[in-house]
């Protein structure tokens, strides 16, 4: 099965069929380049209601972590989840409590998206309890690849969290340097893992199995200029566009184009000033993020900046004991290269 027909799915019939669906939700893009000769590269969008704070980080290796407690307020009382991070990673922080995104040395990268169905079930108190703010990171911290990403899950219990009047109703993406993916999600209370190659693009609603098996109304194994692409910034719009633009692009000849290619989709996936969601207001995109997992390289653009901004994670001191690094990319004067801009500071969790 090419990557085109794993994750281009919509007909006419199925587009009317989802956009029906009582409380689909919004938020955000993941597309992942992962045959383009070069390098693994990965890109997505963060679109949400108001600012979710946030903060380019540069966490070591070696820190202590606890998965109970989101900012000062106690998530899970009984058995939190406790762990040494075994990699450093450079990551985006949400509100202070949790990572939405990022990548670590050994070029694992995860991404939390919005999901409206997402039910992680009743308290389990024999598994340690880990906030869904801080599921990326405890990936991050612990696994090196999806394979041994995967592995963790027998040994933790993700428990809901809010933040912001806003429950972190999630799901996540997360993908190696090998190019390998996998798409976690919990419905009714059990987690629903798609796992291999060609899982390279999510949005949000409906359930992923919901379009996969939407995939047989339409075939796009031919796209071209003439073919009808759905234009509004709905969840099953943007797969559908991001998809078809991920099929289309040419190899890159090196670092520029490969990042540009994966930032051109989700430009083109991004949630415009103003556009609203039914029943939800407006979700503008809040910045984009893309990253090169072979070369640890992790680019950030604030949808309102016009400056692009990114860190080799290679280059940094990731030893145990070095300083928590923090950047608030909020600043109109920084572009390029920026690590030495990143400041030693406090770890927020």
């Amino acid at each position: 099965m090419t990557r085109l027909r794993a994750c281009l799915f919509l007909s006419v019939a199925a587009l009317a069929g989802i956009a029906s669906l009582p409380g689909i939700a919004d938020a955000c893009t993941r597309v992942l380049w992962n045959d383009n000769g070069y390098a693994v590269m990965t890109g997505r969008t963060m679109d949400w209601p108001e600012s979710t704070e946030p903060v380019l980080t540069i966490f070591p290796r070696g820190l202590e972590r606890g998965g109970g407690k989101a900012g000062a307020e106690v998530i899970v009382t009984d058995n939190p989840a406790r762990w040494t991070s075994k990699y450093g990673s450079l990551v985006t922080t949400i509100y202070g409590i949790g990572t939405a995104d990022g990548i670590n040395e050994a070029g694992l990268g995860a991404h939390m998206l919005y999901l409206n169905d997402t039910d992680f079930g009743a308290r389990d108190v024999s598994k340690p309890g880990l906030h869904a703010g801080l599921w990326a990171q405890y990936l991050l911290d612990n696994a090196a690849t999806v394979e041994e990403a995967l592995k963790l899950f027998d040994g933790i219990q993700v428990v809901m969290v809010e933040a912001n009047g806003h429950k972190a109703n999630v799901h996540l993406a997360i993908e190696d340097a090998s190019g390998d993916s996998a798409i976690i999600e919990f419905i009714g209370g059990k987690p629903v893992i798609h796992h291999g190659r060609d899982f390279v693009v999510m949005t949000n609603d409906p359930a992923y199995d919901q379009q996969l098996a939407l995939l047989k109304n339409q075939d796009f194994s031919k796209p071209s200029s003439t073919m009808p692409l759905p234009g509004n910034v709905n969840p099953v719009d943007r797969f559908q566009r991001a998809t078809y633009y991920l099929n289309l692009l040419p190899k890159p000849k090196g670092e520029r184009e490969a990042a540009a290619g994966v930032l051109a989709i989700a430009r083109n996936v991004s949630v415009p000033f103003g556009a609203p969601y039914k029943g939800f207001g407006i979700y503008n995109t809040e910045y984009r993020t893309a990253a090169n997992l072979t070369d640890k390289r992790y680019y950030f653009e604030l949808s309102n900046s016009p400056n692009l901004i990114w860190a080799d994670l290679s280059l940094v001191n990731l030893d145990k004991g070095q300083p928590v690094r923090m950047l608030n990319p909020d600043n109109i004067n920084l572009s390029g290269n920026v690590i030495a801009s990143f400041a030693p500071g406090p770890a927020p969790f």
